[in-house]
């Protein structure tokens, strides 16, 4: 581990000591010693003192095209110059060419966009409009999911360590998730019929009036560990929400814009078209930036009048457009899957040597590692999980964590990261897994 140069220790301990004086204590933050960034280039990030890491974990999923791209950069830059702000009270060319261009890269018939803050916001938007346009209040959401930070996004989530402060519960219920690892009902797939996605059904038929405003589930659920479902569960679960007059929402906020390879939305992996499609994050390549797309028809239903002050302020819409640019002129949709295929297969490897890991699972560029203590009894290792994010740290790579049980590594890179850097990052996974202690 290197150690920082004489001073300038210093101000990294005055950024962390103000940070703990003046923020909520419950903006937490990664490691024992907080890591201090200064900077940031492409796939790589500086801290105050001078160390260079390779980022695998992308701001949560955000940096879609890697840090500071100079194309996205300077769109930034010349838009703040011209027109940073006047709400969605006015229109201006920069919005309406950014929906445009969704509009073209949205499965379906998904065509009419309104733009919020972030995820959260986005969410809120869509399950406000459901209920609008169904007439009724009743929604489903998965266990394991995470659907933001606000009463209602709480409210849907079902992860106990992100629904504190008095979640509002009424008209929410939460489905058995497709967590095939740890599967609830004790099943074994694909000898299991896929029962988890019937579950909706039943829960629709008990837990409703018979009928629902709408189902909202993350194609690949991000804070519950990157969980990725059976091929067959979504087209399921799409049936029976269906039958029950619900609309389809998509909850992209991580699975969008190319992160889960070959297609813009993860939910185009399992061959569904949702109502209505949500997304933050990865689409404006770390610029505050949400949106609730769905079609033209389901749009006019909205009831009364809306704005959002700073949501699809021209910046962020500039620095989206510029990053959906830059994702079809690099091709970086084909990258994603190509680089996700080697990463897949270094991990696999990885899982062969180090017991540590009970499991391997996602999709392009969002990958993710159960680690375990045993792997018969499925043992969940949250401690390991921890030294393993400091040993990862001390190495140069930054790499998330999740799960339920706080057992889960998250591995997103930007998706124009090249093979050296996924060969170099399964180099610092090796190396760091060998550095934390195995249970006994």
């Amino acid at each position: 581990m290197t150690t920082p140069a004489t001073g300038k220790t210093d101000r990294s301990a005055e950024v962390v000591r103000k940070h703990r004086e003046y923020l909520w204590p419950a903006v937490t933050n990664f490691y024992q010693r907080p890591l201090v960034a200064e900077r940031a280039s492409m796939q790589h990030v500086w801290d105050i003192e001078g160390r260079k890491y390779l980022d695998f974990f992308g701001g949560i999923l955000t940096v879609s095209v890697g840090h500071c791209h100079p194309k996205v950069t300077a769109r930034v830059q010349e838009q703040a110059g011209r027109l940073q702000h006047l709400s969605t009270l006015y229109p201006n060319e920069q919005i309406v060419g950014l929906a445009e261009k969704i509009a073209q890269i949205t499965p379906g018939k998904l065509t009419s966009s309104f733009f919020s803050n972030s995820g959260t916001e986005a969410n809120e938007a869509a399950v406000m409009l459901a209920r609008m346009a169904t007439g009724r209040f009743e929604v489903i959401a998965l266990r394991h999911a995470y659907s933001g930070a606000s009463q209602l996004g709480k409210t849907l989530t079902a992860h106990a360590s992100w629904r504190k402060g008095g979640v509002v519960s009424v008209g929410i219920e939460h489905a058995i998730n497709p967590y095939c690892y740890r599967c609830p009902l004790g099943l074994r797939y694909p000898d299991c019929g896929v029962a988890c996605a019937n579950d909706v059904r039943n829960l629709i038929e008990t837990s409703s009036g018979g009928s629902i405003a709408a189902f909202i589930a993350e194609p690949i659920q991000g804070v519950g560990g990157f969980i990725t479902p059976p091929a067959e569960y979504f087209k399921i679960v799409f049936r029976a929400v269906k039958d029950y007059g619900g609309l389809f929402i998509s909850d992209e906020v991580q699975t969008g814009f190319g992160r889960t390879g070959k297609k813009w939305f993860g939910i185009e992996q399992w061959e569904v078209t949702p109502d209505i499609i949500t997304c933050a994050k990865g689409i404006a390549n770390g610029a505050p930036m949400g949106a609730t797309v769905t079609t033209a028809e389901l749009a006019q239903k909205f009831q009364g009048l809306t704005i959002s002050t700073f949501g699809g302020n021209p910046v962020s819409c500039a620095a989206a457009r510029a990053t959906i640019e830059v994702i079809e002129e690099e091709k970086l949709l084909d990258n994603c899957a190509a680089m996700g295929a080697h990463f897949r297969a270094g991990l696999d490897a990885l899982a062969e040597k180090h017991k540590l890991i009970g499991d391997v699972r996602g999709k392009g560029l969002m990958l993710g590692l159960e680690l375990v203590r045993d792997r018969a009894t499925k043992e969940p290792a949250p401690k390991e999980t921890g030294l393993l994010l400091e040993r990862a740290r001390d190495n140069g790579l930054l790499i998330g964590k999740g799960g339920l049980y706080g057992n889960c590594i998250r591995l997103a890179p930007p998706l124009n990261i090249s093979k050296s850097d996924v060969d170099e990052a399964l180099r610092l996974l090796d190396k760091s897994f060998g550095e934390v202690p195995v249970p006994a």
